[in-house]
């Protein structure tokens, strides 16, 4: 059977249920196809902040009172690893029921399966019929319609060679589901989500060592904001090996150890640890969608897009991860909005990078906006530097740790 639609949105995930909600507010007949347990991959990175909040408090009551932790333990403060577990998964199902809720009140037509896009067909003389392998075995789903957003997401990259195996080897995805924490973990890749991991399992009490390519951790931040970090978990404990060019072919299992070798200033090195957590990025979901349907153009980040977020086929946007650029939920989100808005026929505001916040969720915490100092420089600008020290900031004397 075919249904038309005036959107069909493929993918569940940040950017496609706000478009999908966006365009039910705007008056389009809209659709969203999703793998079947994708209702709650959009709150997914509100487990790993889960698992972090958890942390921070474990590491705040480290150092306390013998009887106070104790007081603190009896209360079921969330200070374990199965605990926080408990708590991610709770959270995650009562914000995947939220969004449940959003599309049936925004009467959106939500298929659970994997949408692919047909070429011209007797459907349409032009690429953007959509069918859709049912995730309960049902026969395939055909929708018709006028426009079709790509939010398909993106997934933990691998090294060539050091390919993640969920025992021995992880991505982040991987990491979250652990059933009990390592004694030690190596972290390949410096970028946020190493650091963020690094910092959270330090907080646990794991022993941390990151490896990472450049010449500094948090390559795309300030490198004050670089420096300053790798001070400050370096004096938690967190090893850093900057300049690190890890080699895939060296990589060594055994029941509970992982041994790796990594060159830095032509010596090569040996690491070892009980896990490796891979940190070194993520790719888009461009495969198995039928983008070879159509004239489509992609790039090694993603999907070529315009300021609207159309693709070659005009008729046809992408949003989110799998257009690479930034990839944080809120940029898919405002993306979303604007793809919506401007095939409603309205003349959204193109987003700005420039303005978008950005924020590393470890302990410390780092935020910022703009551009770095090295960027605007590098772009004509002259620049002035201001520092205030948090010792002379009242409510970060209250939380401490400065």
């Amino acid at each position: 059977m075919a249904t038309e639609y005036d959107l069909v949105i493929l993918g569940g995930g940040t950017g496609g249920y706000v478009a999908a909600i966006r365009a039910s507010q705007l008056g389009l007949k809209n659709s969203s196809c999703r793998k079947k347990k994708s209702s709650a991959e959009h709150v997914f990175i509100k487990a790993a902040s889960r698992l972090k909040r958890c942390s921070e408090v474990q590491k705040f009551i480290k150092p306390s009172n013998a009887q106070l932790i104790l007081v603190l333990r009896q209360e079921a403060l969330p200070c374990n690893l199965p605990m926080c577990r408990k708590e991610k998964t709770e959270i995650v199902e009562k914000l995947a029921g939220g969004v449940k809720h959003l599309m049936k009140q925004g009467k959106i037509d939500v298929y659970e399966g994997i949408g692919r896009i047909l070429g011209p067909s007797i459907f349409s003389p032009m690429p953007g019929t959509v069918s859709v392998e049912m995730a309960n075995g049902e026969e395939n789903e055909m929708l018709i319609p006028k426009q079709v957003i790509i939010a398909t997401g993106s997934r933990p990259r691998v090294l060539p060679g050091l390919e993640a195996d969920g025992t021995h080897i992880l991505t982040s995805d991987d990491a979250l589901e652990l059933p009990e924490l390592p004694q030690s973990m190596l972290i390949v890749g410096g970028g946020v989500i190493g650091i963020e991991w690094a910092s959270m399992l330090n907080d646990f009490g794991v022993n941390v060592t990151v490896l990472e390519f450049a010449d500094r951790i948090l390559p795309t931040e300030d490198h004050d904001i670089s420096k300053e970090m790798e001070k400050l978990l370096s004096k938690k404990g967190i090893t850093f090996v900057t300049n690190a060019k890890v080699l895939p072919d060296s990589v060594e299992k055994q029941e509970n150890l992982v041994t790796i070798q990594a060159e830095k200033d032509g010596d090569i090195q040996t690491f070892e640890a009980e896990k490796l957590l891979l940190s070194v990025g993520r790719v888009p979901n461009i495969e198995g969608i039928g983008l070879e349907n159509t004239d489509i153009q992609t790039e090694k980040q993603g999907i070529v897009v315009n300021e609207h977020y159309q693709t070659k086929e005009s008729h046809i946007y992408a949003i989110g991860d799998v257009i690479g650029g930034l990839q944080l939920a809120h940029v898919a989100s405002h993306e979303g909005m604007i793809a919506v808005e401007h095939m409603a026929g309205k003349d959204p505001k193109p987003l700005d990078e420039t303005l978008v916040s950005k924020c590393v969720y470890s302990h410390p915490e780092t935020a910022s906006v703009g551009l770095t100092e090295q960027t605007a420089k590098s772009r004509g600008f002259e620049v002035k530097i201001g520092k205030f020290p948090f010792m002379a900031i009242g409510k970060a004397l209250v939380y401490g740790g400065v």
